[in-house]
């Protein structure tokens, strides 16, 4: 039998590896829902999958799954196949199996508090009365300790039932918002997987800042 044994370098290594982020997008399964409000969360997931060249081809926890890196830092995907309002029985089993901390979630979810287009990196906060982020915050046990990128979709119209814009898709001018805002969330998430999340989240929601001036009175 052959023993081998580890240097003082390679234990250092072995011991100071980072842990990966998990990057989770909220949404319904099914072609039914694609494209539409609340699904930009998968969007998200999707575009920065395609950017890094991460491929969504496996099934972990009841999600769409994918793993890689960017730069150094090791990185999960993950778009939870329960349906909107059971998001946490997928995101905490994903976070429990890889032993990760909270502070190395990231949730992408729709907004309707901000204008369509615009994003928010956030390090943690409510629901919101979000279903999804309910759901994901009582599976973490009520912990709220985690991070979201906040995708707005903006209001309903008028009268208009908040379930039912959620479910619709985006109409021509506001598509093209949230395709803007897809590319701009890949090179956020780039920038906070290089330099952590408190630096990236003050360049990032400064840039987003006077987007949502820009943005706020204009329809959509």
């Amino acid at each position: 039998m052959m023993v081998f044994f580890l240097s003082q370098s390679d234990k250092l290594h072995i011991c100071s590896a980072p842990r990966p982020w998990l990057f989770v997008g909220l949404g319904n399964p099914g072609d039914k829902y694609k494209g539409t409000r609340h699904n930009v969360g998968f969007e998200m997931i999707d575009a920065f999958a395609k950017a890094q060249g991460i491929e969504m081809n496996t099934l972990n926890c009841k999600a769409i799954f994918g793993q890689g890196f960017v730069g150094d830092a090791p990185l999960l995907l993950a778009k939870p196949q329960t349906y909107m309002n059971l998001s946490g029985e997928s995101t905490g089993a994903l976070a429990a199996y890889y032993k990760l901390p909270l502070n190395r979630v990231i949730v992408f979810h729709d907004d309707m508090d901000l204008p369509c287009g615009v994003l928010r990196l956030q390090d943690k906060g409510g629901h919101g009365s979000h279903n999804g982020l309910k759901s994901v915050i009582y599976h973490f046990r009520g912990n709220r300790e985690f991070a979201r990128l906040r995708i707005g979709i903006g209001k309903p119209p008028g009268q208009m039932d908040p379930k039912a814009f959620l479910l619709q898709k985006f109409n021509a001018s506001a598509r093209e918002r949230i395709d803007t805002a897809l590319q701009e969330g890949v090179e956020g998430l780039k920038l906070l997987l290089l330099k952590g999340l408190t630096e990236s989240a003050r360049r990032f929601n400064t840039e987003q800042k006077y987007k949502h001036i820009r943005l706020q009175t204009m329809p959509t």
